[in-house]
């Protein structure tokens, strides 16, 4: 038995002898800091030769002065207590030798590895992770990627932020001194961009695992790679590596993991024969490497190979015949390849697979029966391919099944029954299908189901019932559906969510853009202990925050944004210490702003915009110590920046913008050491811009990385910004700047966007402040008076994303400096004084653009060279240039085109060009086109705005016109064209300007104008050859602004209802200009971009000129019956039309009087009624209306004494001429009997009070009222000072609020 003992022992020390030799005997410590060599009270200090040259590495990377307490690389260094890098993070040395074996710097998450898997991806940049070859669902990531954020900081001070720094390959030339080598990783560092591999990295030879995975690495694989014989695990993934080969591959024979992923193998290359020898390989991916034709069949010797990624590559069914001979496959990944055929059926031989993936590809037709074979899978990712449910009758026999994904598949199906039936589920995801009708209560069965996610449907929530039974589920993602809940009580209530009090596992919410009420309050109060994540975002929530939500005492984020909430923000704190994330923007709560943030020390982000929130910033703000992002935006907030907000010393992120704050205090950003961004636009800051400056705090210098002071009323001049040292984006847009743009703007080398528009900046501006801002992506000089002198030979070191010179001198030549600017997707280089030929490389320079305006300079030009097809639903203006020749047929994909006021001939035939149109805005006035109109309108059903006006078009108006049912404006003004109006016309309900003037149209005006067209506000017939009465129908017109029938051959009497005009008859606010709103795509993103503006203008006589109104057009109410032959007398009625401006009735035969009642059109600027019958007295009445400037009553038959007042003596007397019995001024013919009586109607003031006592009583008044107001100043010294001060208070704030108007004009007019 001793003899035994002694063996064991002796057995168990050369076992351990041997695992420490096999393991390296390796020691260090893990990311909790325990040592492993401590625990052991050995004693181990790291060699000195290798401990210099980590420090070299930390020196190389990094200043001492710059690693903050979370950095990694912080306990490196050569203080007394950090001798030993044994004991350094991510630093690991041989039990035995002292060596450093183990090198870990890439970033990591608690300890594990984590990636960002982004193959997976799918509309709305939805991503897909992966952790330790385990897929995580986008809800777990959703809830800790801040804290990946916070822990990939923590380890690892190198990234490309702004405060972060980049690793040069030059620093790492002491890792050949590191010979021990055998793990190094340096994941996620980035490598600073273009970067090659260290070549001296083939010569550690002991390596058996290293990870250069997504570094930002481009160019070659060094061959000396091939010197890594006993490397057994290599990631090279995410670089943008293109090897010329890699021939060295074959000698890496230990290889049991290896990942290309993103490997450029020469465009459409087939995968490498000799990867097949590679015959240890567990783990391979050639994901997104350009891969195309067969799979090798040396891949056949492969035959440990378990995992195997392939995805997104171009590969076919017919290239994967070797695929069966991998019998150990676990895993396998053919996402995003065999375009639009079915599933292959091999793969249900491969039955040891657990995980499939096979997601955008996109497989029709069922999924083979064979698949029933795959008893063992698991993990099942069919999304994103064109499946329908009765394709998926073989997934019940997949007992396994604990993930499936199914989105974007089924198209408006409704969900199938027998997914209820894979009980072992635990994720689900539907999203994206466009599901309708009830989800089955099968679902019930579904009860270890934890992850349940059915977002981006139409689903009904006739039947949640199922949902208690989910006792496992934590997950629950039912936003965008058309989900709504009646309001308590009702009978629905035992089959909706009121009664579904589940489980207390529930903890992550999605219920954002449905249609839900606060009823859900109700179901939402029975997980108050349980919730973590609450999304009620765009609903219809109304009233008041119900109290209960404070006892969800686990909640984290919290978001109520975009609803109907009202009231003031009451106290439903209760406890929320683990609130971090609170939303509340975008409703309608009210007043000042209670603290209701007790307990919520966890409080990080709080978005309390657009409300109508009034007062100052309240105290309790000040008392959030935690708060990194405060959004009090587009609220009424008054006064000051308060001081305790410089001692929120978290903050990162401020916007208080578009409130009526007046100022800073001196502290008000004194301790604001980690503010990024500053956003003050729209308030109504004054003062000068270098004294604001100064009140910015020093110590965020290096953080402040986006300051805006837009729209406000500062002055002075540009200042030196230069401290600022991160700024990435300078915003002063829309204040009383002045002076020239400083040179130290170059030295801003960090700065990405510049907009100095909407100012009074001046002078000579050459290139070299742009010289050095590599970084620019935005540039706005607009609308200031700067001369732009860049030398023709400049290439600018930046490519400029945005381009705005709008009203800057950048010509007469065409900027050549633009051809370098390859990645624009907007430009505005209008007025700016440009009369060169626009350049051959423009168009093909400029295809990727979304939007590019030349217009109102004097460009030359032919469309002749524009043959490039754009790459998106380009928006185009080129008005007021000299451009000819006709429109090519490229522009057919355009979504707004102005080409108006140009040269441009021909006929509208590149409309016809495509069925597949997006046009949204068509403007072509003011050219040479001709030609009858092309009858292909309903190719262009988008749309909005028609102008085709002062052309040479004649013919008909095709009836496909009434296809544009969209449009709102439609001019085809001083044209030929002739016969009636197509009535397909009553089709385009949504129209708001028609303008037919100047035309040969004729027939009888329909009554469907007045019946179809409720939004009508401009409606314009003049000068054609109409005939017929006018319909009483026009009377329905209740939004109508303008309306001219002039110059027709209209009859008949004028209709009595004219008062049922309400825009006119009812007194208002009318809006400065005729705005239009429209919805857009331009097709760079394929989603709405939000609502688009334009303004309408008009031509027509006014006060016997023609005259074109826009910025003022929305003022202009008038009517124009004139030139026609009306008959009878002017309807009383019209008298009620008070907001009447232009009423012009000459040239016809109305008799009678006029009414007595005119006097009430108090708006009234301008009346013509000449050359008419009309008898009998001017009204005293017309006297009093104070704002009439044009009056012509000429050529009638009306007599007696002109009324006397302030207006009518004004006037010409050929504005009374030919009324032969009218006398008094101004005409010359006074009248017979001074004395004459007239009737009440009519009677005349005597002008008699003008006497001798009238002079001498107002010179004794003013007398007494000069020396009783200058003589109590002269002799009360009180009173003086008190007078002149309320002088000099009224004399600054009529300059504020002249400033303030200023500003409001110009940045209506810019």
């Amino acid at each position: 038995m001793k003899g035994g003992g002694r063996c064991l022992k002796l057995f168990l020390a050369l076992l351990i002898l041997f695992l420490q030799n096999v393991k390296g005997g390796e020691v260090g410590h893990s990311h909790n800091h325990s040592h492993s060599l401590r625990d052991a009270k050995v004693t181990v200090r790291c060699i000195e030769r290798e401990r210099q040259a980590l420090l070299a590495f930390k020196r190389g990377l990094v200043d001492d002065s710059e690693v903050d307490e979370f950095n990694q690389l912080s306990t490196w260094g050569s203080e007394a207590e950090k001798q030993d890098c044994c004991r350094w993070e991510g630093v690991y040395c041989s039990n035995q030798t002292g060596h450093v074996i183990q090198l870990d710097l890439g970033y990591s998450f608690q300890g594990k590895m984590i990636q960002l898997d982004l193959r997976h991806s799918f509309p709305g940049n939805y991503l897909g992770y992966s952790f330790q070859g385990t897929s995580i669902s986008v809800s777990v990531i959703s809830l800790v990627q801040f804290q990946v954020r916070f822990e990939t900081s923590r380890n690892c001070n190198i990234s490309t932020s702004a405060n972060n720094h980049e690793l040069q390959p030059e620093n790492l030339n002491w890792l050949p001194a590191l010979s021990s080598l055998t793990y190094l990783d340096l994941t996620w560092i980035d490598f600073n961009y273009e970067s090659q591999i260290p070549y001296f990295i083939g010569s550690l030879t002991n390596l058996r695992y290293l990870s250069l995975y997504s570094c930002n690495l481009v160019g070659q694989i060094p061959s000396s790679f091939g010197n890594l014989t006993q490397l057994q695990h290599l990631d090279l993934g995410y670089n943008q590596l293109q090897p010329e080969n890699l021939n060295w591959l074959p000698a890496l024979s230990s290889l049991t993991y290896l990942d290309l992923t993103w490997i450029d193998f020469n465009y459409e290359s087939q995968i490498p024969d000799f990867i097949g020898s590679l015959t240890n390989l567990r783990n391979l991916s050639l994901s997104s490497c350009h891969l195309v034709g067969p799979i090798p069949s040396s891949f056949e010797n492969l035959t440990q190979l378990q995992n195997l990624d392939l995805s997104y590559n171009q590969l076919q069914p017919e290239n994967l015949n070797c695929l069966p001979a991998l019998s150990s496959l676990t895993d396998l990944d053919l996402s995003g390849n065999i375009n639009g055929s079915k599933i292959p059926d091999f793969i249900g031989s491969l039955t040891n697979l657990r995980n499939l993936h096979l997601s955008s590809c996109p497989f029709i037709g069922p999924i083979p029966s064979s698949f029933e074979n795959l008893t063992q899978l698991q993990h099942l990712d069919l999304s994103y391919n064109q499946l329908q449910p009765e394709n998926l009758n073989c997934l019940p026999a997949l007992s396994s099944l604990t993930y499936l994904d199914l989105s974007g598949n089924f198209n408006g199906s409704q969900i199938p029954d027998f997914i209820g039936s894979l009980t072992n589920l635990r994720y689900l995801s539907l999203r994206f299908c466009h599901l309708i009708g009830p989800i089955p209560s099968s679902f019930g069965n579904l009860t270890q189901l934890q992850n349940l996610d059915l977002s981006y449907n139409q689903l009904q929530p006739k039947n949640l019932n199922w949902l208690p039974a989910l006792s496992s589920l934590t997950y629950l993602d039912l936003s965008r559906n058309n989900l709504s809940l009646p309001p308590p009580p009702t009978p629905i209530l035992s089959t909706t969510l009121y009664k579904t009090n589940s489980s207390t596992s529930l903890a992550y919410v999605y219920l954002s853009d449905n249609h839900l009420t606060s009823s859900i309050f109700l179901w939402l109060s029975n997980y108050s202990t349980s919730l973590v994540r609450l999304y009620l975002s765009n609903n219809n929530l109304s009233g008041f925050i119900p109290n209960f939500i404070g006892n969800m005492s686990s909640l984290v984020y919290l978001d109520l944004s975009n609803n109907n909430l009202t009231g003031f923000i009451s106290d439903f704190t209760g406890n929320m210490s683990s609130l971090e994330y609170l939303d509340l923007s975008n409703n309608y709560l009210t007043g000042f702003i209670a603290d209701f943030t007790r307990n919520m020390s966890s409080l990080a982000n709080l978005d309390l915009s657009n409300n109508n929130l009034t007062g100052f910033i309240p105290d309790f703000i000040g008392d959030i110590r935690s708060l990194v992002d405060l959004d009090l935006s587009n609220n009424n907030l008054t006064g000051f920046i308060p001081d305790f907000i410089g001692d929120m010393s978290s903050l990162v992120d401020l916007d208080l913008s578009n409130n009526q704050i007046v100022g800073a205090n001196p502290n008000s950003f004194a301790r604001l050491c980690n503010l990024r961004n500053l956003r003050l636009r729209r308030n109504h800051l004054s003062g000068q811009l270098s004294k604001f400056v100064q009140l910015l705090p020093r110590c965020a210098q290096n953080s402040l990385e986006e300051l805006d002071l837009s729209e406000n009323v500062l002055a002075g001049s540009l200042n030196n910004f230069t401290s600022f040292s991160s700024l990435t984006g300078l915003f002063l847009s829309a204040n009383q700047l002045s002076g020239k743009i400083p040179e130290s703007i170059g030295q801003m080398s960090q700065l990405q966007s510049i907009d100095f528009s909407i100012n009074s900046l001046e002078g000579v501006v050459s290139e070299s402040p742009f010289s050095k801002l590599s970084k620019l992506e935005s540039l706005d000089l607009s609308s200031n008076s700067l001369v732009l002198n860049f030398h023709s030979d400049w290439v600018p070191p930046f490519q400029l994303g945005y381009i705005n010179l709008t009203s800057c001198k950048v010509g007469p030549l065409f900027p050549k400096w633009l051809q370098t600017q390859k990645h624009t997707f907007e430009l505005d280089i209008s007025n700016a004084g440009i009369s060169d030929i626009l350049p051959s490389w423009f168009w093909s320079n400029f295809h990727n653009a979304d939007l590019i305006n030349l217009s109102q300079n004097l460009i030359k030009g032919k469309f002749t060279n524009l043959t490039v097809e754009f790459t998106y639903n380009l928006e185009l203006h080129l008005s007021s240039n000299q451009i000819e020749g006709p429109i090519p047929s490229t522009l057919s994909k355009a979504s707004y085109l102005d080409l108006s006021n140009n040269n441009i001939s021909g006929s509208l035939s590149f409309l016809c060009a495509s069925a597949d149109m997006s046009l949204t805005y068509l403007d072509l006035s003011s050219n040479n086109f001709s030609g009858e109109l092309p009858d292909c309108w309903s190719h262009l059903e988008t749309l909005v705005m028609l102008d085709l006006s002062n052309n040479a078009f004649f013919g008909k108006i095709p009836m496909t016109i009434g296809s544009l049912c969209q449009m709102q404006t439609l001019k085809l003004r001083s044209n030929r064209f002739v016969g009636e109006l197509p009535s397909s016309l009553k089709n385009c309900t949504s129209l708001e300007v028609i303008d037919l003037g100047d035309n040969k149209l004729s027939g009888p005006i329909p009554t469907w104008l007045g019946v179809s067209f409720k939004n009508l506000v401009i409606l314009m017939l003049s000068s054609n050859h109409f005939n017929g009465s006018m319909p009483s129908q026009l009377c329905h017109l209740t939004r109508i602004q303008i309306l001219d029938f002039s110059v027709n051959n209209i009859s008949g009497n004028i209709p009595k209802c004219l008062n049922n005009l309400t825009n006119m008859a009812q007194k208002g606010n009318s809006s400065l200009t005729s705005t239009h709103t429209y919805t857009s795509d331009n097709g760079r993103h394929h989603y709405y971009l939000g609502d688009i503006t334009y303004e309408d203008e008009a031509s027509f006589t006014w006060k016997g000129r023609m005259q074109t109104y826009k910025r003022t057009l929305g003022l202009v109410k008038r009517i124009d019956l004139s030139s026609n032959r009306l008959t009878g007398e002017i309807p009383s009625e019209i008298t009620h039309l008070v907001e009447l401006v232009s009423l012009n009735l000459s040239r016809n035969r109305l008799i009678g009087q006029i009414t007595p009642e005119i006097g009430n059109l108090q708006s009234l600027d301008s009346l013509d009624l000449s050359r008419n019958q009309i008898d009998g007295r001017i009204p005293t009445s017309l006297a009093r209306i104070d704002r009439l400037s044009f009056l012509d009553l000429s050529y009638n038959n009306l007599s007696g004494k002109i009324p006397t007042g302030t207006q009518l003596q004004s006037f010409d007397p050929l504005d009374y001429a030919e009324n032969p019995l009218l006398c008094g001024p101004p005409l010359k013919k006074m009248c017979a009997d001074q004395n004459e009586q007239t009737d009440l109607s009519n009677e005349e003031d005597k002008d008699e009070f003008i006497t001798l006592g009238f002079y001498i009583s107002m010179g004794i008044g003013f007398a007494a009222g000069f020396w009783g107001v200058c003589g109590t100043l002269i002799f009360n010294k009180p009173w003086r000072y008190a007078y002149f001060k309320f002088l000099n208070d009224l004399n600054d704030w009529l300059y504020v609020r002249i400033a303030l108007i200023k500003r409001q004009l110009k940045l209506a007019y810019a």
